[in-house]
């Protein structure tokens, strides 16, 4: 997933029990059912998620208007392959069947595609910088609960692909060349800003397991789901966001 700042909106808050298992390596940490289940959840969404990446850039450089833009989208895509074979071989080692894992994710992603499929080039870009900036950010935060392991696999599997700077480059220079195109970039963004925090909090709701380890439940005890722990982490990831929309020069 490509993002162009990679500081994670993520606060060093947590319980005892999230402080624990960031401190301790897989085999330590995978000890406790509750908390590889919610591994396995996490690794199978992002899995698929990198997946739908790679088809979406590949689609996406059908629109480029040039050879060199289709040939940067061509290296974007190649570079999300990667990061769900990284995935798929990791759940492989830990003995859990892929497309398993991602299974459950599959219908969430690509209705979100689905829904915001863009009607041009322009569209196609923003929604990569936005949509893909939201998902990576929401995992960082997750990423923070996370055994030494596996928190070094998920932030290597979020670096940028160079999909940011090239939208932010791109966009800036469409907005310059014909100002009117803001405005109708700027309504898709917040479109696509709702469609994916309305993922990425399905994600937290439906999972069991992720969303007790989200908020510092990892050995199944937390107190019920902590809804004002979520909503903080949606107010942070919504900031960054702000600071993404300045960046390509469009109003949040």
């Amino acid at each position: 997933m490509s993002t162009v700042e990679n500081a994670s909106p993520a606060d060093d808050s947590g319980s005892a029990e999230a402080v624990g298992i960031a401190s301790q390596d897989w085999a330590a940490a995978s000890a406790s059912p509750q908390y590889r289940a919610a591994v396995v959840d996490l690794l199978g969404a992002l899995a698929y998620g990198e997946l739908a990446a790679f088809e979406r850039l590949a689609e996406d450089a059908k629109l480029a208007p040039t050879l060199d833009d289709k040939a940067e989208l061509a290296a974007m895509a190649s570079a999300e392959f990667h990061h769900f074979e990284r995935l798929r071989d990791r759940l492989a080692a830990i003995e859990v069947e892929p497309t398993a894992a991602m299974e459950p994710f599959a219908k969430g992603v690509d209705d979100f595609h689905r829904q915001t499929a863009p009607s041009d080039w322009l569209e196609g870009l923003v929604k990569a910088y936005v949509g893909d900036s939201i998902a990576s950010d929401f995992y960082r935060e997750v990423a923070s609960h996370l055994d030494t392991d596996t928190r070094a696999l998920v932030l290597g599997v979020l670096d940028d692909t160079g999909h940011g700077n090239f939208a932010v480059e791109k966009v800036r220079a469409a907005i310059e060349a014909d100002p009117r195109c803001g405005g109708r970039l700027a309504l898709w963004a917040r479109r696509l800003m709702g469609e994916a925090l309305s993922q990425a909090q399905r994600v937290v709701a439906e999972r069991d397991a992720l969303s007790t380890m989200l908020v510092g439940g990892v050995d199944g005890m937390a107190a019920g789901f902590d809804l004002a722990a979520v909503g903080e982490m949606f107010t942070r990831i919504t900031k960054a966001h702000t600071k993404r929309m300045a960046a390509l020069g469009l109003a949040a």
